[in-house]
């Protein structure tokens, strides 16, 4: 039972997978209704979710050597969200009804549960998800053809969802655990989101804009001038506001003033993300731009003006063919996470340094590399202050040096322009990690992998 009962919630409690346009088959042509998603409703599955870790509260209150009989009310449960577009899901053979060839998951992970005492200030965790990122733990909350990018569509899908996870955060669950009744209150955490959704969330202009972050407010001339030195100014109440502006213009400015005062937000914002950085798609992203680096290299870009396009070809598939010689790593259409991985190491970086012709060009390069492996597990590891303790106190020396050797010897590459996810890995983790403890730990690979 909910206390108070939830609003725009049906009150049936035999409910098992529905219809996920649950009553807003009208707004939405060109695809059967019927067919377009199925979800379960958000308490439901949550309620369920707490059923199937019942023992291990049990067992955390047991190990805190709390007396189960006085701990009925004070728990809390922080829920970890994500949401994520999946490519190619149309139909091989046979012949279905007609529906969009993507589709897009949505799913939850109950990340901790603690309890407050009375009178105490702090919560003591009694149950913490020790593996947050894998697919057993993450759970499918709908699932729908659509494609991410069609932005009425998937809102119309999730309009329920966030209406429903709108009513249980204003309301308490009362929940029999072990025998007796308990209440417990939600925290949700949108975090399982790669760039394209935030900004799509969030009413921010697409990742090419010149706004690059969807942290702070940072253009990209200014990112790639100060590299290192930004803080996270970003949140979904001030997105709200600026979209206000972007639609009022209450100072009748011109359309360029305009969109510099809201900092590119130019739609409304839609569900509440919680402002961090994808760590898988940061591996990713920072892969790709070393990956360009390693061509330049071999070409020794920072010589020549602008290369034509058979030339980096030439030295593209140089460095196909000595990836693959040496570390059989074969080439991919669109870099992924294990590519990513093996890319990024020391030996990758001497295997390419073979077809660097200069020694003062290699050692830079291997230097780049060094900094990025000592900086990489703070925002990979699920809980940096005890795996990387280390790392994590040097993270904003090595950053600062990461940062002044790009601007230095790759200074042709990153001139007036910077990556997304280059900007912040070098401007955001450590704030990041000193607010939520862990980036690695709310990153989006447990919604990947499901």
């Amino acid at each position: 039972e909910w206390q108070p009962a939830l609003k725009n919630v049906s009150s049936s409690w035999d409910v098992g997978i529905i219809d996920g346009l649950s009553g807003w088959t009208t707004s939405v042509d060109d695809v059967p209704a019927d067919t377009i998603s199925r979800r379960f409703r958000y308490d439901v599955a949550l309620v369920s979710a707490l059923k199937d870790l019942e023992e291990d509260i049990m067992e955390g209150l047991r190990e805190r050597e709390l007396d189960d009989s006085i701990c009925t009310s004070g728990f809390t449960v922080v829920v970890k969200e994500s949401c994520d577009g999946m490519g190619d899901v149309s139909e091989k053979h046979g012949c279905g009804p007609a529906v969009p060839e993507k589709a897009v998951r949505f799913s939850f992970t109950i990340m901790s549960i603690s309890i407050r005492a009375e009178g105490e200030d702090d919560g003591i965790t009694i149950f913490q998800e020790q593996k947050p990122n894998s697919e057993l733990s993450c759970r499918p909350l709908c699932l729908m053809f659509v494609d991410e990018s069609d932005h009425e569509t998937l809102t119309a899908i999730l309009g329920p969802v966030v209406a429903e996870r709108k009513a249980m955060m204003e309301s308490r669950l009362i929940l029999s655990v072990g025998g007796l009744l308990r209440s417990f209150r939600f925290f949700f955490r949108g975090t399982g989101y790669d760039e394209k959704m935030v900004r799509e969330m969030e009413g921010l202009e697409a990742s090419g804009s010149t706004y690059i972050c969807t942290l702070c407010d940072s253009t990209r001339a200014e990112a790639s001038q100060n590299m290192v030195l930004h803080s996270i100014t970003r949140s979904h109440d001030e997105n709200l506001e600026r979209y206000e502006i972007w639609r009022t213009n209450p100072f009748s400015e011109s359309a360029d003033e305009l969109r510099d005062r809201v900092k590119g937000v130019s739609a409304k914002p839609f569900l509440e993300t919680q402002p961090t950085l994808d760590a898988l798609h940061c591996d990713i992203g920072n892969a790709t731009e070393f990956y360009k680096i390693f061509q330049d290299e071999i070409g020794e870009v920072y010589q020549k003006s602008n290369p034509s396009r058979e030339e980096r070809r030439r030295w593209r598939s140089a460095l196909d063919k000595q990836l693959r010689k040496k570390l059989k790593l074969k080439p991919v259409m669109r870099m992924n996470g294990n590519y990513a991985r093996r890319l990024m190491t020391r030996e990758a970086v001497e295997v390419v340094c073979e077809l660097v012709p200069s020694e003062e060009r290699r050692e830079a390069l291997q230097k780049l590399m060094d900094l990025y492996i000592q900086m990489k597990p703070v925002w990979r590891s699920t809980c940096p202050s005890r795996d990387c303790p280390v790392q994590l106190c040097q993270y904003s020396y090595n950053s600062r040096q990461f940062a002044d050797l790009l601007s230095t010897t790759f200074k042709y590459r990153y001139d007036g322009k910077i990556t997304n996810y280059l900007h912040k890995t070098l401007a955001h983790v450590p704030e990041i990690v000193e607010r939520d403890g862990s980036i690695g730990a709310w990153a989006s690979e447990g919604n990947e992998s499901g």
